[in-house]
């Protein structure tokens, strides 16, 4: 190669070799910039989006059953717009109340109606009339509470149940491996209240009239939502869908 073109392509090779770390300088010294204002602005565009959800939600709850517990229906509504704004159905079981009253309710939150306001019971293990102690272990007889995904339906030992799966690590994600079902059960009536004071228990179900069982786990069934609160400090504060730390909740619900 003559000598002249010899120092042109050496010439070309360095400043290629130039413009390729100096290309690479630039992204590295990037990387340890801030947040841009556009990335900034994608994450405050989420984080509103999510509020007008969960404020979507709430307002459709509170309207439906203004006689529920307004904290409840905030914290339902804040737990679902973290896991599945779009749901179609949610219930919310209240353990905070005894269980002579209606403490469930079903809603369908697109056609915006109030499907189901009943008794339901609760473990044994949690309490007599009133639950004050829940539980994720095996044979503890004790309710979950927390967010539920609702899976299938099938005919078993209780009659007409309906499958959860807790979405709550060390909360409620035992609940399958535990068998607790919704199912109907005769020990859920007024005719059980007024004989013994409250209702009959369970060994961790939310167990509902015979009488709606039926309809109300059909209402409910495949890949809806169920959200039973009880006042538990420990929950409160670290539950991952109160909270919304989105990607945890995410993990948790595969």
């Amino acid at each position: 190669m003559p000598m002249i073109r010899l120092n042109q392509w050496l010439l070309g090779a360095a400043l290629c070799s130039q413009i390729i770390l100096g290309g690479h300088n630039a992204m590295a010294a990037n990387s340890d910039k801030p947040l841009t204002k556009a990335t900034s602005d994608s994450a405050t565009f989420s984080s509103a989006t999510s509020t007008a959800q969960q404020t979507r939600l709430n307002n459709t709850l509170a309207k439906l059953a203004p006689r529920a517990n307004p904290q409840v229906l905030r914290l339902a509504a804040r737990a679902l717009a973290c896991a599945q704004p779009d749901a179609k159905r949610l219930a919310v079981i209240d353990f905070s109340l005894p269980s002579t009253e209606q403490r469930l309710w079903v809603f369908d939150l697109k056609r915006q109606k109030l499907l189901f306001k009943e008794l339901v019971s609760h473990g044994r293990g949690s309490g007599n009339a009133e639950a004050k102690s829940f539980s994720n272990i095996p044979e503890s007889y004790q309710s979950s509470i927390g967010l539920f995904r609702t899976l299938n339906s099938y005919h078993g030992r209780n009659g007409y149940s309906l499958r959860l799966k807790g979405l709550e690590a060390g909360v409620n994600d035992l609940a399958y491996q535990r068998a607790i079902v919704i199912h109907g059960a005769d020990y859920v009536s007024k005719n059980f209240i007024e004989q013994t004071g409250r209702l009959g228990r369970s060994h961790g179900c939310p167990a509902v009239r015979q009488e709606v069982a039926i309809k109300l786990i059909d209402s409910l069934k495949e890949n809806q939502y169920l959200f039973t609160y009880y006042p538990d400090p420990e929950w409160l504060a670290t539950s991952e869908f109160l909270s919304c730390k989105r990607t945890d909740a995410r993990l948790a619900m595969n």
